[in-house]
């Protein structure tokens, strides 16, 4: 592993959609490589500090991954009455596996990353994002496909949480978001079980993508919660998905996502609280609207493709 070659230019620029781009200044170029599956970066940004870049898209900040990784995490544990095994799809910084183990009652995490390279990456170069996670002696590191990983495993899990790069058109996580993986990821859970997906952009951009998850989602499990918070390093609302058979995320009060916390979450939150999970659960109405009419499922012979 080895670090770039000095930058040619001070200028990232993270395309948002086909009409958007964001231009980032860059302060340093830390690490840069093409691996097995991906381009991978990692850059220091005036605004954002430390950024991770896979295939040109930022995937989480020094700033503001902790609005990420808490939104993505926190909802479906506080709402599972006491989880105990939590599988990971994804997840290379680590900052996902970070926040389950927050949690006293797990006694396993599986964490499944196809791409070592950005795992050893994180490592070294984002070491706050996992905060001695990969350490801890409840963690599982499987390094593979989560697909395969899924068809194979005969465990169930309490919780499982995907957590995966954005389905590009020649990146690996397009047959990751279809409706055959998400019956994959029933299979694999345990009665009364609960899942969160990253669930794509839900910004006034483009919301068919986000649209087409929740939908798609909901062909496989009957309570489906969809949810955004802003993340402002992604250029503006970012959506997430709860799924379950049996639990429903937007059924807790703020007081029992505040006392729950209090119990069983090890320190305290930044960003998710008994106001927050309210509020997140409080989609617009035009997102309603399009959620409601967009009537596209995603499978693995028409998968999903963002820009």
């Amino acid at each position: 592993m080895s670090k770039s070659t000095p930058l040619k230019c001070t200028w990232f620029f993270d395309g948002v959609s086909p009409n958007l781009t964001v231009m980032h200044r860059v302060q340093d170029c830390l690490y840069s490589t093409r691996s097995q599956y991906q381009n991978i970066e990692v850059i220091r940004t005036a605004s954002f500090g430390v950024c991770l870049v896979l295939d040109g898209k930022i995937q989480s900040s020094e700033v503001d991954e902790f609005v990420y990784h808490e939104a993505l995490v926190q909802p479906v544990m506080i709402t599972h009455p006491k989880p105990r095994t939590v599988l990971i799809a994804g997840g290379g910084e680590g900052a996902t596996l970070r926040e389950v183990l927050r949690h006293h009652s797990v006694e396993h995490a599986t964490m499944v990353d196809l791409d070592e390279q950005v795992v050893e990456v994180c490592r070294q170069y984002l070491p706050a994002w996992s905060n001695g996670a990969f350490d801890d002696p409840r963690t599982e590191l499987v390094l593979g496909d989560a697909r395969k990983f899924m068809e194979q495993t005969p465990r169930k899990y309490d919780v499982i949480i995907i957590d995966l790069p954005d389905p590009l058109e020649v990146g690996p996580a397009q047959l990751l978001y279809t409706r055959e993986f998400y019956t994959l990821v029933k299979r694999c859970l345990a009665n009364g079980g609960i899942i969160s997906v990253q669930s794509e952009s839900s910004g006034w951009k483009d919301l068919k993508a986000y649209a087409a998850i929740i939908r798609t989602i909901g062909q496989v499990f009957s309570r489906v919660a969809p949810y955004q918070v802003d993340i402002p390093s992604f250029s503006g609302l970012w959506g997430f998905t709860s799924a379950s058979d049996s639990l429903l995320t937007t059924e807790l009060s703020p007081d029992e996502v505040d006392a729950r916390i209090a119990q069983r979450v090890n320190g305290p939150l930044r960003s998710y609280d008994g106001t927050t999970h309210m509020g997140m659960f409080a989609l617009p109405r035009h997102i309603r609207k399009a959620v409601a009419e967009y009537d596209i499922v995603i499978t693995d012979s028409q998968p999903l493709s963002v820009y």
